[in-house]
């Protein structure tokens, strides 16, 4: 089997990353390949995984009773999808479904989650990188709301 560290490297999000961590990252991915209207996850679903997206798109959905879902983000190559699975109890909070055919690399969450509680080096350095992604999402879904029901 071939080592993902070359593509985890090459990715926007580990730009900078130590050799040592890309390694360590590389242990827990795997290749993934979702067709369009697939998706990645479910909200309440157990966040077992994270996406780094490689080509294609991603939408990340609002599921609202009685309607058809509310998109507040489409992501695509170089972006990150999943952030749940750093936060406990785990569980996706939004749908993220395939726009268009798109390969990611998929990290296994349990894994990495692992590696970071026995490297705490590599688990700051994770922090460090997913807080700015939570913050981003938290206002692009502020955003959203503001505009659905800011309507009159």
């Amino acid at each position: 089997m071939n080592s993902l560290e070359p593509i985890l490297k090459e990715h926007p999000f580990f730009a900078g990353f130590a050799a040592e961590h890309v390694e360590l990252v590389a242990g827990c991915a795997r290749n993934r390949r979702f067709e369009t209207g697939e998706y990645l996850y479910r909200e309440g679903e157990a966040a077992d995984e994270f996406f780094l997206i490689r080509h294609g798109k991603v939408a990340l959905e609002i599921v609202a009773p009685w309607q058809a879902p509310i998109v507040f983000a489409t992501l695509g190559v170089g972006e990150i999808v999943g952030e749940s699975w750093l936060v406990p109890p785990y569980r996706w909070m939004f749908d993220a479904r395939a726009v268009e055919l798109t390969r990611a690399l998929g990290i296994d969450a349990a894994c990495l989650r692992g590696k970071c509680e026995a490297d705490h080096h590599l688990g700051y350095e994770m922090m460090k990188r997913f807080l700015p992604v939570f913050v981003e999402r938290m206002h692009a879904t502020q955003l959203q709301i503001l505009d659905v029901y800011g309507k009159h």
